[in-house]
């Protein structure tokens, strides 16, 4: 016998199908390699991480929230400079309800079911958790596909097929091309140069969300932003101590390796660590602040006798370009750093400032990166 709430969805359906009496049921595979059955162009969608809105700004930036019934609520949290100027120019936002994570098994399917989503967009890194749970099982009772999409865990590999897979599902391919277009050539802007020079590559850490915490000291492995540093023309030292995309070297570790370049991510995490050391870049910083704290970070026991320290190689750039689209601003910004002989016309600020007359939804505000030492 068919439970209450499929009953009550199914209700919801035939109420909502003159909305979606245009979709057609297509196929399509997503970044996990699942085949998934969707009627599309999707009409109602639930995003299972806010920064999701990445992705979704840049394809439908006249109304980047149209279609969003439901969402994480991460974006205000991890990135409140962001939210608070999408906040500003879309206030309807702040009413999209919001719900508890995958992974930390606080998600609610009858919450999500009583939405009506055509889709729920996952976040690769949550598939085991939503597996485990059985969330996916639950959601396919009621007719509610789930389609992974990722640009984090390997985002370099990612990143592109999942511009193309929410373009076909939203109906918005034109403009996932324009995006994958733009982003290819700024990259090969660094790559090409690179791969030419072949230039001596200087050792570098990456101190993730250094000051987060008292800990020392979160990083990457060969991933994320351990493979921006390869592409950029550094030499990660974590690569070979750290097996995975994440995860800590000791102070001792990174003394041995004595880096010639430290890279901060940092951004405004009061939501998590109220006051915390934390590196306050992002758009609109008050750079001044953010130097003076990415100043105090070069005091740290693990920073002891370092060239980084020592020649002001020392910088901060904004966290969540390990969790974005725009990946290849930050590569573009490490190969300034690293190899400023090699690239005296890029120009990553007016690359950011392009990439949001173009495809954003709001005005560009500089901020996104600080340096002990000057261009």
């Amino acid at each position: 016998m068919p439970s209450p709430l499929l009953n009550a969805v199914a209700g919801a359906a035939l109420a909502l199908g003159a909305t979606t009496a245009l979709a057609e049921e297509i196929t399509v595979t997503d970044v996990a390699g699942r085949e998934v059955t969707v009627d599309a162009p999707v009409d109602r969608v639930i995003l299972g991480e806010g920064r999701q809105i990445y992705l979704l700004g840049a394809l439908e930036p006249e109304d980047p929230f149209q279609h969003v019934v439901g969402w994480r609520e991460d974006f205000s949290q991890a990135d409140p400079d962001n939210y608070a100027r999408y906040a500003a120019k879309f206030p309807e936002l702040k009413d999209i309800p919001t719900f508890g994570g995958f992974k930390d098994g606080t998600f609610d399917v009858e919450q999500a079911a009583a939405l009506q989503p055509d889709v729920v967009l996952m976040n690769l890194e949550a598939r085991a958790a939503t597996e485990d749970a059985a969330y996916d099982d639950k959601l396919a009772q009621l007719g509610i596909p789930i389609v992974y999409v990722d640009f984090r865990e390997d985002p370099l590999a990612h990143t592109t097929p999942s511009m193309r897979l929410m373009g076909e599902l939203l109906g918005e391919q034109d403009a996932a091309e324009a995006f994958i277009d733009f982003s290819e050539k700024q990259m090969a802007r660094v790559t090409d140069v690179i791969e030419a020079a072949d230039p001596e590559r200087p050792r570098v850490f990456v101190d993730r969300a250094g000051g987060y915490s008292d800990d020392c000291c979160m990083s990457f492995g060969p991933g994320n932003f351990g493979e921006y540093v390869e592409l950029a023309g550094g030499t990660n030292i974590a690569d070979g101590i750290i097996p995975g995309t994440f995860g800590t070297l000791n102070p001792e570790q990174i003394i041995a390796a004595n880096p010639q370049q430290v890279v901060v991510t940092g951004g405004h995490w009061d939501a998590y660590v109220p006051g915390g050391d934390w590196v306050g870049v992002g758009p609109g910083a008050d750079l001044d602040a953010a130097r003076a704290k990415l100043q105090a970070l070069t005091e740290r026991t693990a920073m002891t006798g370092i060239e980084a320290v020592d020649n002001d190689d020392f910088h901060a750039i904004w966290h969540q370009f390990y969790n974005s689209p725009y990946y290849f601003v930050a590569v573009q910004r490490l190969a300034k750093w690293f190899h400023p002989e090699l690239f005296p016309d890029l120009d990553p600020e007016a690359t950011m400032e392009e990439l949001h007359n173009r495809f954003l939804p709001v005005d560009y505000a500089p901020g996104y990166w600080v340096s002990l030492k000057d261009d």
